[in-house]
């Protein structure tokens, strides 16, 4: 039995579209340092993830209104999940539904160190392919004679040709694009952006250098770097030290807060996601920094990122 999402009503000026993976997290967690081979005592959880959907519930936390543009199974995985969306306030009424294709997954184990290893399994995701944009296109949300021309946040977990048919396509020319690379794994993948200075990409130190094919000491340098190689908007995190905001224009740089490490998987979603909301607010760029930086250290700590 399919669960409908139980939305409430919101302005035009809210809605954000969340364009990627949406999947079940299984994540292991031990309170101990782990390295390879360990086997630790200590808790596994499954909760709605992804990075579309991660961007999406802190978004709704935020009070913006997103709606999800992904591929989710109709298997028993796939119905728990849409019902999720539902309890979550997201709006997944746009999400292609695939009698073939199982609801993806991601697994991640986590120590006292960081993340130990994680495996995203975004199959279905990648083989549903352009399908899951059909909204943009027959009319539902928009169409290449009348765009969507409002806030999108995309992630790195769709091929790299549907990418680039993104970057290029007339159907998301007026649209705010907001894109992050899912994973340093999948970082090149953000390269048509770069290569065509469209959005505002958001990614690590590590990613950064990926798409740059160099290695950086510090956010800054790699903020100018990126934007050296065409990027027209980035925000570049380092963990623990400082970020970067830069544009062509100006360049903000700030610490984050320092906080108690109880989780990893999700926190560049959250950034990206309280980077938007504090934007939509009408924040100026340090000040929307730092509230980004705020909630990703809220939600590292393990409280939530408001």
């Amino acid at each position: 039995m399919t669960h409908e999402p139980s939305l409430q009503p919101k302005a035009d000026a809210d809605r954000i579209l969340c364009i990627g993976s949406v999947l079940w997290d299984i994540i292991g967690r031990c309170p101990a340092e782990m390295q390879r081979g360990s086997d630790m005592p200590g808790r596994i959880s499954r909760l709605p993830g992804g990075v579309a959907m991660n961007i999406a519930m802190t978004l709704a936390r935020f009070g913006m209104a997103p709606i999800l543009l992904s591929a989710v199974g109709r298997d028993p995985e796939g119905e728990e999940l849409i019902a999720a969306c539902g309890h979550l306030g997201l709006d997944a009424r746009h999400v292609y539904r695939s009698e073939d294709l199982p609801t993806d997954r991601y697994m991640a184990v986590e120590g006292a160190n960081g993340l130990i290893a994680a495996i995203a399994d975004a199959h279905s995701l990648e083989a549903a392919g352009a399908k899951i944009l059909r909204p943009l296109f027959d009319g539902a949300l928009g169409s290449e004679a009348a765009p969507y021309s409002g806030p999108i946040a995309l992630d790195g977990n769709l091929t790299l040709s549907l990418l680039d048919e993104i970057a290029a396509s007339p159907a998301f020319e007026t649209a705010d694009l907001r894109v992050a690379p899912a994973s340093p794994g999948k970082a090149e993948r953000l390269r048509p952006f770069l290569q065509r200075g469209r959005g505002t990409l958001y990614v690590n130190l590590e990613e950064a250098g990926l798409l740059c094919q160099d290695s950086f000491s510090d956010s800054e340098v790699a903020a100018n770097a990126l934007l050296d190689r065409g990027a027209a908007r980035v925000l570049v995190t380092d963990g623990s030290r400082a970020a970067t905001k830069a544009d062509g224009q100006e360049i903000h740089t700030l610490e984050p807060p320092r906080v108690s490490v109880a989780r990893i998987t999700g926190a560049g979603d959250t950034f990206m996601a309280a980077h938007i909301a504090a934007e939509a607010r009408g924040e100026a760029p340090s000040t929307a920094l730092a509230s980004a930086l705020a909630a990703a250290a809220s939600y590292v700590s393990g409280e939530p990122p408001l």
